[in-house]
């Protein structure tokens, strides 16, 4: 048996725990730091090399990158922006390889023409430099 008020109190502390783990998950869900799923790494690093991003940019274990024109992307998948300002998240990440100009006016970045399926495994890669 038990009182209007204990059960009150019960309910109250159920759904204080509920919204507090629903809230965990979705701080977990929206990490960017998590593994990208939308692209094969393995394939990205192949096209980070035929679309010759090297020439710009110093890539670790990525033959004949190490440009000096853009950043060092040893890291990059620690970064919190991308080109100083953009948030670095997988969807904007996948439109800054589509077309960098578009995001970020100005920049010497070029869009290379290459696919939305391209951009993500180029994502997946890049999120694995840590």
């Amino acid at each position: 048996m038990s009182s209007p008020g204990i059960r009150t109190a019960s309910f109250a502390l159920v759904l204080t725990c509920a919204l507090l783990l629903s809230g965990c998950s979705k701080r977990e869900s929206d990490d960017y730091r998590q593994p990208y799923q939308g692209g094969d790494a393995a394939t990205g690093k192949k096209l980070v090399t035929q679309y010759q991003c090297g020439a710009c940019h110093k890539i670790p274990n990525v033959a004949g990158a190490g440009g000096l024109a853009g950043p060092d992307l040893e890291k990059f998948g620690r970064l919190s922006y991308i080109a100083g300002g953009i948030p670095n998240d997988p969807p904007r990440l996948v439109a800054w390889l589509l077309d960098p100009p578009a995001l970020k006016p100005g920049t010497i970045m070029p869009a290379m023409g290459m696919t939305e399926q391209e951009a993500r495994h180029m994502a997946a890669y890049l999120y694995t430099l840590r």
